[in-house]
């Protein structure tokens, strides 16, 4: 039972990083938390199960990321080391307790940032997707390499946030630390005037007043140490059963690592099946598109096929007036032919009319001459006549 308390309390700190826990399967204690305050590593996975537990308890994930874990290298001072093979899990934790703030993260079972956050701290970005920051007490730079500038701008936002709040919160224990001096001070010198006041007094009263005071302060502590010797005892049983569950803790780890594979390949396993039924799924819904274009033509098809039966039917229905619309077409012929051959009658009778009128002009031209030659003719007689009578009516007269 102690065992399966301690894996929820440890889970609850670190969801990310305990989360793939096996059924059947104790926990493993998160490394970070039994680190060096100065080493920035796990250098003591065997430390007291109880410091663990109590350091768990008292810390919560606030802001949480992945990505890429680098350490300046050592010797050179310039080159970057990885310290994690994949992206890993980085996180922003909240120690309630001490009002601190650091940055944890953990490649299996080994810890690689353990960095607690103080008010000189600077995050920088050094590229697009890369930053940085020197951490004093751990006596190196850890880098982060981030898959977007938007996590990193998010990440870099959480550094200055956090470095806000630890300096506010350096800021309030030092007002403590200052309050607490001046409260110890003004004792102090109440203190004195009360021994100044006892001198004054008789001697036997101070005497039997120190006397009763060491009394009280004697009960008190007698009532202490066996409630201290409870506890101790207490603690003592805590400790041995922490430290069997511990110890079945560290049997288990070997089996976790080896069913953590197994799910890890399954994982894989699974992502590939999953991508080539994406793929599957986007050959399909392209099948479905064409399908889809091959139905809106099928109806556009039908849709003429329909226009066209119904221009076959009207002209079923026309061919069925085709033998009337022919004999009439026969008639209509004959009797243009029996036209075309009036007509032509008509031309012969008009070319003889033309001829007839020709002639007629001619006789008429002919007869105008021979009508001038006989009316200058008949003029030439008229005037004989009238030079005829003259000479008669003048013979008239003579005689």
């Amino acid at each position: 039972m102690q065992v399966f308390g301690l894996r929820r309390t440890i889970a609850s700190c670190h969801g990310d990083y305990l989360r793939m826990e096996l059924p059947g399967c104790p926990a493993v204690p998160l490394p970070g938390l039994c680190a060096s305050p100065h080493s920035g590593a796990a250098t003591c996975p065997t430390e007291d199960l109880s410091m663990v537990t109590k350091s768990v308890a008292r810390e919560q994930p606030i802001f949480t990321t992945r990505a890429h874990v680098f350490q300046i290298d050592p010797n050179t001072k310039k080159n970057w080391m990885p310290a994690s093979k994949q992206a890993v899990t980085v996180s922003y934790f909240y120690d309630v307790t001490r009002n601190s703030y650091r940055i944890i993260s953990v490649d299996g079972a080994k810890v690689i940032i353990n960095s607690t956050i103080t008010p000189n701290m600077t995050f920088t970005k050094t590229s697009q997707k890369f930053g940085q920051w020197a951490d004093s007490r751990a006596n190196t730079v850890f880098g982060l390499g981030f898959s977007s500038e938007q996590q990193l701008t998010k990440f870099a936002e959480k550094f200055q946030e956090v470095k806000e709040a630890a300096k506010i919160a350096k800021d309030k224990t030092q007002e403590k630390i200052e309050t607490s001096s001046d409260h110890s001070q003004a004792s102090s010198v109440n203190g004195t005037d009360d021994e100044k006041a006892s001198h004054t007094g008789p001697a036997n009263t101070h005497l039997k007043s120190e006397n009763d005071k060491l009394k009280i302060a004697l009960t008190q502590s007698a009532a202490n140490v066996k409630k201290w010797e409870i506890e101790l005892q207490t603690l003592r049983e805590s400790n041995a059963r922490l430290t069997t569950a511990l110890q079945e803790s560290a049997a288990s780890v070997e089996q976790w690592k080896r069913q953590f594979s197994i799910c890890r390949d399954e994982n894989d396993r699974l992502r590939n099946k999953i991508d080539e039924l994406e793929e599957q799924c986007s050959e399909i819904n392209r099948e479905k598109e064409k399908n889809t274009q091959l139905k809106r033509r099928i109806e556009e098809l039908e849709a003429e096929l329909r226009e066209k039966e119904t221009e076959l039917k009207d002209l079923r229905k026309q061919s069925e007036i085709i033998p009337q619309l022919m004999s009439e077409c026969e008639y209509v012929s004959e009797k243009l032919e029996a036209a075309e051959r009036d007509n032509q009658n008509l031309e012969d009778k008009v070319r003889s009319l033309k001829t007839d009128i020709e002639e007629s002009k001619y006789r008429q031209r002919h007869l105008k001459v021979e009508l001038k030659s006989f009316l200058e003719v008949l003029d030439g007689k008229i005037d004989d006549l009238h030079d005829f009578r003259r000479g008669l009516s003048k013979l008239g007269t003579d005689n």
